[in-house]
């Protein structure tokens, strides 16, 4: 059986029996409070822990205060990372550095409720490796609702594959998810699909969801669309399909076309055709060609980044608690 809150306790004391894993960004204010309901949440559970704080070079300079907190508390780690790598990179991170049999990623801000945290380990219990929080009432702003109904509206139609909007990245895995995910090699790194890709046993768990407490999100619309489109590309051959649809369709017009003129021509009726018709439809077959050339280029050009092989985050520093035998 997997291991829920009761099992993990069992487990060796020397042991990490539970990592919490956050990506840091813009809501400095808000740590201390965090680590120490994360730390209630785990006492009250009995179960050994860490807090894994990814510094993601934020614009509000967290690292001088995850080293303090990670000087005080022992149970503390801080990792960061040379430059902003983007969230799911920093969550990558984190995962690298985690040493718990349950790791439990979750946003900085305190939207994602720790106290929520025993919920994800209990539904663990009932034979799944994956606990993925489903925010029951989002506390966002119309606006933010919105764009992310969008956001995974149109990475569902790239992927083809359902996306739900009231689930994020706060969840419990299992070792053996976050050992799939540390092996993948790939640079483009998107959390939910990454664990979706693994197929190990999943479930969702109605959890609080609460305001921002502290700075606002970084994800605009534009930042949501760059990322949907990476995501299309590093995931999905949708765009490459629609691209070949688009030029067959086009093919078939044209074909019909010359069908058309030919049979004008026999049955006497040869007037010259129309200057505008012909310019436009010149640069409309111009358009779509400089279209499909784009996308390929764009799958070329992802090709092109996994190939070099680069690491998709750089760690400059990491903090080692008095308890923590040095980060990996």
């Amino acid at each position: 059986m997997n291991p829920s809150s009761d099992d993990l306790r069992h487990r060796d004391a020397g042991a990490v029996q539970l990592s919490v894993i956050t990506p840091v960004y813009g809501c400095t204010d808000c740590l201390e409070d965090l680590v120490d309901r994360i730390g209630a949440v785990a006492a009250a559970l009995a179960l050994t822990h860490e807090v894994i704080l990814v510094d993601d070079c934020g614009p509000d300079h967290p690292w001088p205060r995850i080293r303090e907190l990670a000087s005080t508390r022992t149970h503390v780690v801080g990792v960061r990372l040379s430059r902003n790598f983007g969230q799911h990179s920093a969550i990558s991170a984190g995962l690298k550095q985690s040493r718990g049999e349950v790791v439990v990623v979750m946003d900085c801000d305190l939207q994602d409720v720790p106290e929520e945290i025993p919920k994800l380990l209990g539904a663990l219990g009932h034979d799944y490796d994956v606990a993925l929080g489903r925010r029951t009432a989002r506390q966002d702003s119309f606006l933010k609702r919105g764009l992310s109904a969008g956001f995974y509206a149109l990475l569902s139609w790239l992927t083809g594959v359902r996306q739900d909007p009231s689930v994020a990245n706060f969840g419990a895995y299992r070792r053996v998810v976050v050992d799939a995910i540390n092996a993948m090699p790939e640079t483009n790194r998107f959390f939910p699909l990454l664990v979706r890709w693994t197929g190990f046993r999943s479930t969702s768990v109605p959890v609080r969801h609460s305001e921002r407490l502290s700075g606002q999100s970084s994800y605009s619309l534009g930042r949501m669309l760059r990322l949907a489109l990476d995501v299309a590309i590093a995931y999905s051959d949708k765009p490459l399909r629609i691209t070949v649809s688009v030029g067959i369709v086009f093919s078939m017009v044209a074909a019909l076309v010359v069908i058309y003129t030919l049979a004008q021509y026999f049955a006497g009726n040869t007037a010259v055709a129309g200057f505008t018709s012909i310019l436009a439809s010149i640069w409309l077959v111009g358009g779509v060609t400089q279209v499909s050339i784009g996308v390929v280029g764009l799958y070329l050009g992802r090709v092109y980044v996994e190939t070099k092989a680069r690491p998709a985050y750089l760690v400059a520093e990491v903090t080692t608690g008095r308890d923590r035998p040095g980060g990996r």
